[in-house]
């Protein structure tokens, strides 16, 4: 996930203080992880030190200073380009389920109890997203965001069902080297 690229987008609305970039990419993105608002002051600063935002004002209205950012031209131009560029597949699959398999074979462990905990945990978070998608009122970025991780969990469930079964083929391999 590329943090200035979504507060860019979101500067896309007009000018917003921090605050309110915090809150709607929280709104936007409900099943993401939500942003820290350190996390979003630093992506504006440099925001502001490569060219692609602005600060448009800075108020206290007699509280705390608030500043208001604005997306620049290449700002613009940077968004653009980024939200037209693949997203190349993953060059390398590193699994942290598959090693852990692996570290109980070659620890003495026990690999199947360790992906029949792994399903059930799968299995929970996936009735979670189920109800969150299912839920009255769900809007749609909510349960496009829940089908994704849906799909992936189920994918990530097809491969310990295989695994499982070959874990008699593997032992033998991991032993043997």
């Amino acid at each position: 996930m590329s943090t200035r690229h979504i507060l860019l987008g979101l500067l896309a609305m007009g000018p917003r203080h921090g605050y309110d970039l915090k809150r709607r990419h929280d709104e936007r993105f409900p099943q993401a992880r939500p942003l820290a608002y350190g996390q979003v002051y630093t992506t504006l600063q440099r925001l502001v030190r490569d060219g692609f935002a602005e600060i448009e004002e800075t108020s206290s209205d007699g509280g705390p200073e608030r500043t208001m950012y604005r997306r620049t031209d290449a700002g613009e131009r940077e968004l653009a380009h980024w939200a037209m560029s693949v997203t190349p597949p993953a060059p390398f699959v590193a699994n942290e389920i598959f090693t852990k398999v692996v570290v109980a074979i070659l620890s003495g462990g026990d690999p199947a109890a360790y992906l029949a905990a792994q399903r059930a945990s799968h299995m929970q978070r996936m009735r979670e997203l189920t109800a969150v998608k299912s839920a009255q009122g769900a809007d749609l970025a909510t349960v496009l965001s829940a089908d994704y991780a849906l799909t992936h969990l189920n994918a990530d469930l097809r491969w310990m069902t295989t695994t499982a079964g070959r874990l008699a083929t593997l032992t033998a391999e991991v032993d043997a080297t």
